[in-house]
């Protein structure tokens, strides 16, 4: 069960990814209407930074997600979340965007971190189990 759980997780991930390249690129659009200068080049900058944090997401969820590894919890978890605060508690909550859509990345975050930390959980309690059964009781077919 611990394994469709982290498949569902991974799969939270890519759309959050996927979510985000959408966004990156509403940020390049915005950043095209701009006069060249500093404010241009930020957004240029910031529509970057999502992008790559999109892609990684996207990599790391069907890569190590998929799969259940911790590192890839810490991993997505910890990105995912530094581009969704700042995204929240600056443009969010001052109002400069509607709650929604915009919280849809968030939200896909927080149902993709959930499912991955259930899944973690669960296979540290499966594998808890399966060591406690000894080489001749899994030849024999018992559990305890």
């Amino acid at each position: 069960m611990h394994r469709l759980v982290a498949r569902a997780a991974a799969l939270c991930y890519v759309i959050w990814g996927l979510l985000h390249i959408n966004a990156a690129y509403g940020l390049l659009r915005l950043g095209q209407s701009q006069d060249p200068g500093m404010v241009q080049g930020r957004v240029f900058q910031d529509a970057w930074n999502i992008m790559a944090g999109a892609v990684v997401a996207i990599v790391v969820g069907l890569t190590m997600n998929w799969r259940n590894s911790r590192v890839g919890f810490w991993l997505n978890f910890t990105m995912v979340a530094l581009l969704d605060i700042p995204f929240v508690l600056f443009v969010l909550v001052p109002g400069y965007a509607p709650w929604w859509p915009g919280l849809a990345g968030p939200v896909a975050w927080v149902v993709a971190a959930t499912l991955s930390a259930v899944a973690l959980v669960g296979r540290h309690r499966t594998a808890g189990r399966l060591s406690s059964v000894t080489p001749r009781d899994a030849v024999a077919g018992s559990r305890p």
